[in-house]
């Protein structure tokens, strides 16, 4: 009997499901893979409407995590979890922890892919810059027969590892959509990173599945900055933003070499 297939998606914030790799989860889920969200964070301080409706931390975090059970459902994924750490002050949690609760969701869910934020977090956000960071410690720690925990004792090899990429071309349609991507960090403007087209080895197809991609992205209603700019956009526009996604891999113990995969499975069906 061929073993099931099974992808998980590890990243900071609801919404970043949506926008970062809905394609994928659209796709996979579609297609009978086993599709699997850990979300670090409820994203309780991402707020755009004016400060005095701001509902604060925790009803803005019980909003966002219904927004976010509305996209997952949407585009299909069999299991979500939230980690419960604070939106902004995931670089400061203590590592030893996430890393222990990542594992565990690994063991549990056995996914064969993993994917999350590349090492500069697209632009610089430390939550995504943490985040790809634990995963990588996760995935190294879940395969380790002595790394011990508790409710997930049995280790688990993950067999592909992919950061999320945005190559010139994508982030060129990110920004005329929502303007310059810019973050100031301890004084420092950062940016996104500047990725070169021979960086990516994976770019998957993911054009039928747009429609239900901006469906889940419409879930999100507390980032109306957000939807209020993609909902200008033509059908091409969205087939732009969605019909295509890009990764690099970070190893892979099915396959390698320079051509570009069009599968992030290639290698293992």
């Amino acid at each position: 009997m061929t073993e099931e297939l099974r992808l998980m998606c590890i990243l900071a914030h609801p919404d970043d499901e949506s926008l970062g790799v809905g394609g994928i989860l659209a796709k996979y889920s579609a297609e009978g893979v086993g599709t699997y969200l850990v979300t670090a964070t409820r994203g309780e301080r991402g707020w755009f409407g004016a400060p005095a409706e701001n509902p604060g931390l925790t009803k803005l975090g019980q909003m966002r995590e219904a927004e976010l059970l509305c996209a997952t459902q949407t585009l299909g994924v069999r299991d979500s979890q939230i980690l419960n750490y604070i939106d902004g002050e995931l670089d400061r949690a203590e590592p030893v922890e996430v890393i222990y609760n990542l594992v565990g969701a690994l063991r549990r869910a056995r996914p064969q892919v993993v994917v999350t934020f590349d090492p500069s977090g697209v632009y610089g956000h430390p939550d995504h810059v943490a985040i790809s960071q634990f995963t990588l410690a996760a995935a190294i720690c879940a395969a380790d027969a002595s790394y011990a925990h508790s409710e997930y004792p049995t280790p688990f090899r993950v067999a592909k590892l992919y950061y999320m990429m945005a190559s010139q071309s994508l982030i060129t349609q990110y920004q005329n959509v929502f303007g310059d991507l810019v973050m100031t960090i301890d004084g420092i403007e950062r940016r996104p990173a500047n990725v070169q087209d021979w960086m990516i080895t994976s770019v998957v197809d993911t054009g039928p599945y747009w429609q239900q991609v901006w469906s889940a992205v419409c879930c999100h209603e507390t980032q109306v900055g957000s939807l209020e700019a993609l909902g200008t956009l033509t059908d091409d526009g969205h087939r732009n933003l969605w019909g295509t996604q890009e990764f690099t891999r970070v190893y892979s113990t099915v396959n390698g070499g320079r051509l570009v995969e069009q599968d992030l499975f290639e290698g293992l069906r």
